[in-house]
């Protein structure tokens, strides 16, 4: 966090001090972290994992009146989305149009998903692979919400090999195995 807080210094003039909360329990996290908001313009989330990620920052955003900011979710999809938009205009692709597969489920993964939708990718379009191999529905009960939300329908196709093909877009974003 420290080498971010330099590049948050030296391009916006935000002061920054990394805090190391030592706390697994989501809700006693969110509690001292809600806690900080007088002292701080701005909250930066780093090193989170899905799904506890998602509801400690929302959470958080509900209770809190300064921006609060998970780096692992929205870094990522910012940087990851404007190298595809970019990809595409080079190829005069249309984001509407292209098919794209994921190989991981986290954090990054999900949010960048979730910036290319809402800019117009068809959700349809996108089948992910985690270290299970494809998210289909019905896959397994308890699916988190996250990952059940790009769930595609049961075609018997299991591994990265097997979807693959075809694809516009492939992504990795830290999957283990696919």
């Amino acid at each position: 966090m420290e080498g971010k807080g330099v590049l948050f210094k030296k391009f916006a003039g935000i002061d920054v001090f990394d805090i190391e909360v030592d706390e697994l329990d989501p809700d006693k996290f969110i509690n001292v972290v809600a806690a900080l908001e007088p002292t701080f313009g701005g909250i930066n989330l780093e090193d989170i994992k899905a799904p506890e990620c998602f509801y400690i920052e929302q959470q958080l955003r509900e209770r809190m009146n300064i921006p609060v900011f998970h780096d692992d979710q929205h870094g990522t999809a910012i940087i990851s989305t404007a190298a595809i938009l970019n990809g595409l205009r080079v190829v005069e692709k249309n984001l509407s149009d292209v098919r794209m597969v994921v190989s991981g489920a986290g954090a990054a993964a999900i949010a960048c998903m979730n910036l290319l939708v809402a800019l117009g990718m068809q959700k349809h379009n996108i089948v992910v692979c985690d270290s299970k191999g494809v998210i289909y529905k019905d896959r397994e009960p308890n699916m988190a919400e996250t990952k059940a939300a790009y769930a595609v329908e049961d075609d018997g196709k299991r591994t990265l090999d097997d979807v693959i093909d075809g694809a516009d877009i492939s992504s990795a974003a830290l999957a283990r195995k696919c």
